[in-house]
């Protein structure tokens, strides 16, 4: 079992990170990413309705007609994402402002309809969950990091906290569209030349 966690972790944060190596999630990774805080609590409510979703599926699978499987997808992941969607109008409000729209289209977002297509259809619910969080832990820590450099270098601040003091020129145009648009591309050049995914590479591409 411990092997199984260990592998399901290294794949969802790393060999098949839903970002930089799939190119997942890429909307949102653009939108949210100005700010550590927002990017955080849009990591932690992907997590939760990857997690979620992905357990629910795995628990209905054998009752589920092949047919209308991914309706029955969709609609369990729009439950979860509307209790997100409550949870932070009621006790974080700042945030649902200023996330606006984006934490209802997680319900499109492709990382969770395809670990519940391709994951949680054919496996056991406990594993079925921690593929999805660890795949939502993959896209959050992706997330974090854009903004890290975003917030750091547009604001001169982390979490909403001055760190680099008055003396810094904030950079406008890290706040701004293009900014998260050069990190994002910056970050997957990176992963893909100075950490290539062997396996892959050894076996003449990925796997259809």
């Amino acid at each position: 079992m411990a092997s199984k966690v260990k592998k399901l972790a290294f794949v969802g944060m790393w060999k098949d990170n839903p970002v930089f190596r799939q190119i997942l999630g890429i909307c949102s990774a653009l939108a949210v990413t100005n700010l550590m805080m927002n990017s955080l609590i849009m990591g932690l409510g992907l997590m939760f309705v990857t997690a979620f979703s992905s357990l629910t599926v795995s628990l209905i699978r054998q009752f589920t007609p092949k047919h209308i499987r991914m309706m029955v997808q969709t609609f369990i992941i729009a439950v979860y994402v509307i209790i997100v969607d409550i949870f932070l109008k009621a006790y974080q409000p700042e945030i649902s402002t200023a996330l606006g729209p984006y934490v209802g289209l997680i319900i499109t977002n492709c990382i969770i309809m395809g670990r519940c297509e391709a994951y949680a259809q054919n496996n056991p619910p406990h594993l079925s969950f921690l593929d999805g969080l660890f795949m939502g832990a993959g896209y959050a820590i992706v997330l974090l990091v854009i903004a890290f450099f975003r917030e750091l270098l547009g604001f001169g601040s982390l979490f909403g906290i001055e760190v680099l003091g008055s003396w810094w020129v904030d950079w406008t145009l890290m706040i701004m569209p293009p900014g998260a648009f050069f990190m994002l591309g910056i970050l997957i050049w990176v992963t893909k030349n100075m950490f290539p995914d062997t396996n892959k590479d050894a076996k003449g591409g990925a796997k259809a």
